[in-house]
C-alpha cells in the first residue's frame, strides 16, 4: 500500500512538472482585439502561463492567421509561420499575405516549452485594420453651414438620419476633427473615450478613433450626432494663450460602415447632406472650463424622428485626409472618483469642498433650481494659510465651469471639452447648502494599465509613491503635461525624459510614448533641434525655441529608456533619425568637440538661497551640463546603432563620444578630480555618464557625499541633477547616503512635501514654504511629476527589479535589493511582457527573508543580501540543494544565484 501512496505520488509529481504550457494575453501592436491598426506589419505578442513549474521558456513558436472566422486549414491562411524555433514571444512581426483595410483578421498560436512539449492553441484573438490608404476614406470634412460667434465660440452639433434596410451584422465608426468631438448614435453615446482625437501636430499627423457601434444600430431609421469643441485646435494654448494655433475651423469627418447579415454593406459618410446648429454648450476652452446652458438643450437632436428643419446646413471642406493616423495609444477615459472629505465656508465667506485629493478631471454636479439660475465652479489646487480659496498659481487660466439652469427638476452637469487640475472647488450660485451627495470629482487620464507597485515599512515612503503616481496619472493626458491646472498644459520635453523610467514601472506607457515620440521627431527642427514642448506650439521654428539641454535630450533619452522597459526595437528604428539628428546638432554647434553655445534651462529649479552671503545656492555651469548631456544622447546613440546593426555609426559616433568626454575633462576638470561647478548635479551627472577616468571616479563620489553632508543631508539638485543622485551614490558605496536623502523630511527633500499634506508631487522643493506662504505664483504648480523621477530608484534599487541590457523588456532579469534606511521590509510588484516579477525584502528576527517571482520565458539574476557566514536556505532547505538554482560568483554583500521562472523563497541568516 505504501508502494502504491509512492507512486501516486510521483505520479502526480512528474504531471505537475510536465503539464502543459497554456498561452494567454494575447496583444496585436499591445492592444487587446483592436479594430483599427494601419500598421501593414503588426507585431504580436503572448505570455506563457507554465503554473508552478520552475524554469519554464519557450524554445519555438507557430502563428496562424486568416480572415474572421479562422479557416484552420494552412490553404486558409493569410500566414501560417509554421514552427519558429525561438524563445521570442514579444513584438513578433507579422509575415504573411498583405492586410485589407476594414478587414477583421482572428490569430492564434502556441509554443513548445523547453521539455519539447506543445501548447494547445491559444484562444482566437483578433484584429481589425484600420484606413491604410486616403483613397479608403469616402467621408468629406464638413464645417458649420452657419456663421460662428466668433467671441464665445459656441460648441456646434452636427446630426443625420439615415435608414438602414436589413438585419445588421456589425458596424464600425471612424470619426475624426479639427478640434475635439463627442459623438451620439441614436441618443447613446459613441464609446467612453474623452478629448478625442487627441493631440498631436496636427498639420502632420491627425489621429481618427475607431469605434464598435453594432449594438447601438437597429434596422429601420437611425440618426448620429457629434458635438464639436475647439480643444487645442484652435483654442488659446500657450503663453498667453493664443487661439487658432493649427486653424480657425472646426471641422468633422465621420464614416460609418455597416455589414449586413446577408454580407452586403452600407456606409454612411459625413457629406453636404448633413446639418448643424449649436447646443448647450456655450463656451469650451482647455483653460478657462466651460459654460453649458440647459436652457438651451435640443432634446432628441441625435436620435432619429428628430425634426431639423430650423438647422442650418454644412459646408464641405476640402482638408487633406493625408496626415489621418489610427490610434494606438491609450484614450483619456474616466477613472477613479472621490467624494467630498469637507466642505466649509473660508473666512471670506466663501463656499467651498475638499476632495482630499489633487486630480485631474472634473466636478460632476446635481442641482436643483430654477430656470435661468446660474452656478460656478471655480477649481484650485490648495488653501491659502488663512484659510482661503488659493487660485493665484494658475495664472490667465480662469478653470470655472458655469451651469445655466432649465429648471423643472434634478439637473446633472458635467463640463465639456475641458478639464481642471484641483483638490478644491468653490460653489458660487448654489441655492442652499451643499450635500456631500451632489458633488463627485471624477479622475480623467489616459487608459494606462497599471503596471507596478511599491510599498514599505516607512508611512511617508508609502505616500510619497502614492503622490508619484497620482502626478503621473494627472498629467499624462494623451500628452505628458507639466502640470495640469495653469495657462501651460504642455508636453514639455525634459520633465518626461527624466520622468519616463519612473513613469514605465507605474503603468503602461509604452503606446503612450510611441504615440507621443513620432510628434518628438515630427515637430523637430530642420537643423535638428527639439522643441522645448511637444507638440510644439511655442516656437514654431523660431531661433529662440529648442536646443536645450536635458530638455532636447528627450530624443534619445526615453527611446532608449522604452526599448529598455519594452524591448521594442521598432522604437528605436522609428526614432533613430531623430536620435541622430539631435546628436548632430549638438555636434554642429560645438567648438573643438566643446558645446559651449546656445540658450539651456540648466538644472532647473535647483535649491537657491534669497540674499546668498555665503555660495549656498548650489549653481551649476549650464554649458557643463550640456555636455554632460552630449555625452549621453551620444552614447545612447551608440546603444541603438548597435540594437539596429549600424556598424558604421557605432565606429564614428564612438570616435567622438571619447573626444567630447576629452574637452569636459580639459574644460572642466582639475588633474585631481574638482569639478569647476562644485556642486551636486556637477558630481552625479559626471558620475552618471561615465564623464570622468575609473581612477577618477570614486573620489567624485566622495566629493558628492561631502557635498550632501555640508547641505545636512538635503538635496540640491533641480530637474536634471536629481533623477540621478540616489542612483549614483548607491552605485558608488554610498547608499546610506541616498537613504538619508530619500528619508530626509526637512525643506529641500521629497518628503517634506508630503508633510506639508502634499497628493501628488510639487514643482518646487518649497512649494508651500514652512511658514505656510507660498512659492512665487508665476511658477508654482502643485501638481508637476519630474520629482517623482525618485520612483525609479525606489524600484530599481530599494526594491531592486531591473532588466538587463542585453536581455530588454525584463526577458533576462535582475533582482538585487538593497536593504537600508530603517526600512523592515519593501515590496515591489511589476507586470512586464512576460508576466509578473516581485521582488519583497524584509528584515525578520536577525534574518534576511527575499521572496522572488519570475515569469516563464525569462531569466533571472538574484542578489540576495547577505554576509559571511550566513546561513542560506530556499523554501527552507540548503539552497546548493535546489535544483534549478545556479550559483554565480558572490558580489559584497551578496551571494548571487541564476534562476529560471518560478516563486523562490530565501533566507539568510544564522
Amino acid at each position: 500500500m505504501r508502494k502504491l501512496i509512492t507512486l501516486i505520488i510521483a505520479l502526480l509529481f512528474s504531471a505537475a512538472c510536465f503539464a502543459q504550457v497554456k498561452v494567454e494575453r494575447l496583444l496585436t501592436e499591445d492592444l487587446v482585439d483592436p479594430i483599427s491598426i494601419d500598421a501593414l506589419s503588426p507585431r504580436f505578442s503572448w505570455l506563457l502561463n507554465g503554473g508552478d513549474r520552475r524554469g519554464v521558456m519557450q524554445t519555438a513558436y507557430e502563428i496562424r492567421i486568416g480572415i474572421d472566422p479562422l479557416v484552420k486549414t494552412n490553404k486558409h491562411l493569410v500566414w501560417g509561420s509554421k514552427k519558429v524555433l525561438s524563445d521570442q514571444s514579444s513584438y513578433i512581426d507579422y509575415k504573411g499575405e498583405p492586410l485589407i483595410s476594414g478587414h477583421r483578421y482572428t490569430w492564434q498560436v502556441r509554443v513548445w516549452d523547453n521539455t519539447g512539449k506543445a501548447s494547445e492553441w491559444s484562444a482566437p484573438a483578433y484584429f481589425k485594420m484600420g484606413m491604410l490608404t486616403v483613397a479608403d476614406w469616402k467621408a468629406q470634412w464638413i464645417t458649420p453651414g452657419f456663421v460662428e460667434d466668433s467671441i464665445m465660440r459656441p460648441s456646434p452639433i452636427f446630426r443625420k438620419g439615415f435608414s438602414l434596410t436589413k438585419k445588421i451584422q456589425s458596424a464600425t465608426a471612424y470619426i475624426t476633427a479639427h478640434g475635439l468631438y463627442e459623438a451620439e448614435i441614436n441618443g447613446r453615446r459613441v464609446g467612453d473615450a474623452y478629448l478625442t482625437p487627441g493631440w498631436t501636430s496636427y498639420n502632420k499627423r491627425l489621429q481618427y478613433q475607431a469605434y464598435d457601434v453594432t449594438a447601438l444600430l437597429k434596422t429601420g431609421e437611425n440618426a448620429v450626432g457629434a458635438t464639436l469643441g475647439s480643444g487645442w485646435y484652435r483654442g488659446g494654448v500657450g503663453y498667453n494663450p493664443k487661439p487658432n494655433l493649427y486653424g480657425k475651423d472646426i471641422a468633422l469627418l465621420f464614416q460609418l460602415e455597416v455589414t449586413y447579415t446577408d454580407g452586403t454593406k452600407a456606409e454612411i459618410i459625413s457629406d453636404g447632406s448633413w446639418k448643424s446648429s449649436t447646443g448647450p454648450v456655450r463656451f469650451a476652452e482647455i483653460y478657462n472650463g466651460a459654460i453649458i446652458d440647459n436652457r438651451i438643450q435640443q432634446p432628441g437632436w441625435a436620435a432619429a424622428g428628430f425634426n431639423d428643419k430650423d438647422w442650418s446646413g454644412v459646408k464641405v471642406q476640402n482638408f487633406t485626409k493625408s496626415t489621418l493616423i489610427a490610434t494606438i495609444n491609450e484614450p483619456v477615459r474616466k477613472h477613479e472618483t472621490f467624494k467630498p472629505v469637507k466642505i466649509f465656508t473660508t473666512p471670506k465667506g466663501e463656499k467651498v469642498i475638499d476632495f482630499g485629493q489633487n486630480l485631474v478631471g472634473w466636478v460632476q454636479m446635481k442641482v436643483i433650481g430654477k430656470a435661468g439660475d446660474k452656478v460656478t465652479l471655480s477649481h484650485a489646487e490648495v488653501i491659502d494659510k488663512a484659510g482661503n480659496f488659493y487660485i493665484d498659481n494658475l495664472r490667465s487660466a480662469k478653470s470655472q465651469d458655469t451651469y445655466i439652469l432649465k429648471g423643472g427638476g434634478e439637473e446633472v452637469f458635467e463640463p465639456q471639452f475641458t478639464w481642471q487640475g484641483f483638490r478644491y472647488i468653490k460653489v458660487e450660485g448654489y441655492d442652499g447648502d451643499l450635500k456631500e451627495e451632489n458633488f463627485t470629482a471624477i479622475a480623467l487620464y489616459s487608459d494606462m494599465k497599471p503596471m507596478g507597485t511599491f510599498t514599505c515599512s516607512s508611512p511617508l515612503i508609502n505616500q510619497l509613491q502614492h503622490n508619484i503616481q497620482w502626478g503621473q496619472k494627472g498629467n499624462f493626458l494623451d500628452v505628458p503635461t507639466d502640470c495640469p491646472q495653469r495657462d501651460e498644459r504642455l508636453g514639455w520635453t525634459g520633465d518626461a525624459q527624466v520622468f519616463s523610467r519612473t513613469a514605465s514601472y507605474n503603468m503602461n506607457v509604452h503606446n503612450f510614448f510611441t504615440k507621443w515620440l513620432k510628434d518628438v521627431a515630427a515637430d523637430q527642427y530642420p537643423d535638428g533641434r527639439i522643441p522645448h514642448v511637444i507638440p510644439d506650439v511655442l516656437g514654431k521654428g523660431g531661433a529662440g525655441n529648442g536646443g536645450s539641454t536635458g530638455w532636447a535630450d528627450v530624443a534619445t533619452i526615453i527611446p532608449w529608456n522604452m526599448y529598455l522597459a519594452y524591448g521594442d526595437k521598432r522604437i528605436l528604428e522609428n526614432q533613430y533619425s531623430s536620435m541622430r539628428a539631435w546628436v548632430n546638432y549638438m555636434q554642429q554647434q560645438s567648438r573643438n568637440d566643446l558645446w559651449n553655445t546656445g540658450n539651456h534651462f540648466g538644472d532647473w529649479l535647483f535649491y537657491s538661497v534669497n540674499d546668498d552671503t555665503d555660495g549656498s545656492s548650489a549653481i551649476t555651469n549650464k554649458y557643463l551640463i550640456a555636455q554632460c548631456f552630449y555625452a549621453y544622447s551620444t552614447q545612447l546613440l551608440i546603444n541603438a546603432a548597435a540594437v539596429l546593426g549600424k556598424m558604421d555609426d557605432v565606429n564614428y559616433y564612438t570616435t567622438l563620444l571619447a573626444k567630447i568626454k576629452g574637452a569636459y575633462l580639459k574644460e572642466y576638470v582639475t588633474p585631481n578630480g574638482l569639478i569647476s561647478s562644485d556642486t551636486q548635479t556637477a558630481y552625479v551627472l559626471a558620475l552618471q555618464f561615465d564623464m570622468l577616468p575609473e581612477n577618477l571616479r570614486q573620489q567624485a563620489a566622495a566629493r558628492l557625499a561631502n557635498n550632501i553632508r555640508r547641505y545636512n543631508n538635503h538635496l540640491s539638485t533641480g530637474f536634471l541633477g536629481t533623477p540621478y543622485i540616489c542612483h549614483v551614490l548607491s552605485r558608488f558605496g554610498y547608499a546610506d547616503a541616498a537613504y538619508r536623502l530619500l528619508l530626509q523630511d526637512t525643506y529641500p527633500s521629497w518628503l517634506y512635501p508630503v508633510k506639508m499634506g502634499a497628493t501628488t508631487i510639487w514643482e518646487r522643493w518649497d512649494g508651500i514654504k514652512t511658514d505656510g506662504t507660498f512659492e512665487t505664483p508665476t511658477m508654482n504648480s502643485y501638481n508637476h511629476y519630474a520629482y517623482g523621477a525618485i520612483g525609479d530608484w525606489m524600484y530599481r534599487v530599494v526594491a531592486g527589479i531591473d532588466t538587463k541590457t542585453d536581455g530588454p523588456g525584463y526577458k533576462n532579469i535582475i533582482i538585487k535589493p538593497t536593504i537600508g534606511g530603517n526600512l523592515d521590509y519593501a515590496y515591489a510588484d511589476y507586470e512586464t511582457n512576460y508576466g509578473k516579477i516581485s521582488s519583497h525584502w524584509k528584515l525578520d528576527a536577525g534574518k534576511v527573508l527575499l521572496d522572488v517571482e519570475i515569469p516563464a520565458n525569462t531569466t533571472a539574476t538574484i542578489y540576495i543580501p547577505t554576509y559571511a557566514g550566513t546561513t542560506l536556505t530556499e523554501s527552507g532547505k540548503p539552497i546548493a540543494a535546489e535544483p534549478g538554482i545556479k550559483m554565480a560568483a558572490p558580489e559584497t554583500g551578496y551571494v548571487v544565484v541564476n534562476v529560471g521562472s518560478g516563486v523562490y523563497h530565501f533566507s539568510a541568516g544564522r
